[in-house]
């Protein structure tokens, strides 16, 4: 459970949201500024904006302010980026048409990722040792990300397929903010706007480097006791966030509001939907799929036909319907990376999405009819119709790596990939 510094600092400070004055609206009351009141012309330590002029004023004399939600007018309807929902943001079209495809972008993919997962690695120790984190270098490896799902999604979402248990936590970030860039994508954002969801994927979760690491990686049910420490991550991480000056608001409001539901059952805060941020909506999602479909100390991931089962009906009451659709759209049937079965009983390893035939990906096979192990080759089956045999083929269902005896990390290590592409 928190302290008692814990819980008086969250009582007196727990609605105040920082936000960039540039997203101030009429309605919002300023609390706190990024500067000293005496420094400032404002007669009032605490005000309501009730005009345009309001706001001006403070965009010359700050840079960002934080906001009392419940002071606030409850008049406000939240349309820009910065601010609860967008209702204009499923209304932009198709994504982008990839600029590369999945063996041109896999070599920059993987420098990427390992960059990536190492520099999240070293925020969650910082973190741990009370060191801050470096803000510069999170925003350069979230534009690197954003780059390269650009280019070609296909080649980093398989990449997320490469887990270790032992490291969850700073994997499970990495891939939140790749699966959160995806999905930016699918809604058509444009390049700011993915780096910034990128970035509230990479921070939703350092407040769990607060909570203590028996609890963290208990492999069974938690108690009551331990169960409210593990439900303060998300107030520990908006603590922990807020100590940074430079801290973007929407970062600090997806690590505190990624476990709010659409329903107003979510914790810490219990807010009702039209006060839960677009792209901590986004985060939930990706933070959701990823946690689902991840081994754990306590439990096997589940397959992604059975994950995103588990999501739809969440749609509503825990996840936000549309987006939970778009998300799905972005992973497309058989995502990249996952294992499944084919007609014929073969096995394969799926590696990049056909986005005009769905259900025809290009695959690697790595088991034959008898489930024995064969020389990996790829196979687009967009050319292929029949099996060996003459019949009908194509994929029949999908299944867990570990099911098939298959350890996707050990093909990776081998060279799986490139000697596919190689003689591709």
């Amino acid at each position: 459970l928190m302290n008692n510094e814990d819980n008086i600092f969250l009582s007196s400070a727990v609605e105040l949201t920082k936000i960039d004055v540039k997203d101030l609206q009429i309605g919002m009351y300023v609390s706190e500024l990024d500067r000293p009141w005496v420094e400032t012309t404002f007669l009032f330590q605490g005000f309501e904006l009730k005009t345009k002029a309001d706001i001006k004023d403070v965009q010359k004399q700050c840079e960002y302010v934080f906001i009392d939600v419940e002071k606030q007018s409850k008049t406000i309807i939240f349309t820009s980026s910065n601010t609860a929902y967008s209702k204009g943001q499923l209304d932009k079209g198709p994504p982008p048409k990839k600029k590369s495809n999945f063996s041109q972008e896999f070599v920059q993919a993987e420098i990427v990722f390992q960059e990536t997962g190492s520099i999240v690695k070293s925020f969650m120790e910082d973190v741990t040792l009370g060191r801050a984190i470096n803000l510069e270098m999170a925003i350069k490896a979230v534009a690197d990300c954003v780059k390269s799902i650009i280019k070609s999604p296909d080649a980093l979402m398989w990449l997320t397929q490469l887990k270790n248990v032992d490291e969850y936590t700073s994997q499970h970030s990495m891939n939140v903010c790749i699966f959160s860039i995806a999905l930016g994508r699918q809604l058509n954002m444009p390049e700011t706007e993915l780096e910034k969801v990128g970035l509230c994927g990479m921070m939703h979760d350092m407040g769990k480097m607060k909570v203590p690491i028996e609890i963290l990686n208990k492999p069974g049910r938690f108690e009551p006791e331990e169960l409210a420490i593990m439900q303060s991550h998300p107030a520990k991480g908006w603590k922990l966030l807020m100590s940074d000056p430079d801290m973007p608001g929407y970062a600090i409001d997806a690590a505190y509001g990624h476990h709010e539901r659409m329903d107003g059952k979510g914790y810490p805060r219990g807010l009702p939907a039209e006060r839960i941020h677009l792209f901590t909506r986004i985060v939930t999602i990706a933070d959701m799929y990823d946690a689902i479909s991840s081994d754990r100390v306590y439990k096997k991931g589940k397959t992604h036909l059975d994950s995103i089962n588990i999501m739809t009906k969440a749609m509503g009451s825990q996840l936000d319907s549309k987006l939970v659709l778009k998300f799905i759209e972005s992973l497309g049937v058989y995502p990249p990376g996952n294992i499944v079965e084919m007609t014929n009983g073969e096995v394969a390893i799926i590696i990049e999405v056909n986005q005009a035939k769905k259900l025809k990906p290009k695959i690697t096979m790595l088991l034959d009819e008898n489930k024995k192990r064969v020389k990996p080759r790829l196979v687009d089956l967009a050319k292929m119709d029949l099996d060996a045999s003459g019949k009908s083929y194509g994929i029949k269902r999908m299944l867990r790596a570990e099911d098939c005896d298959i350890d996707i990390n050990q093909l990776y290590n081998m060279g799986l990939i490139k000697d596919c592409l190689g003689g591709a």
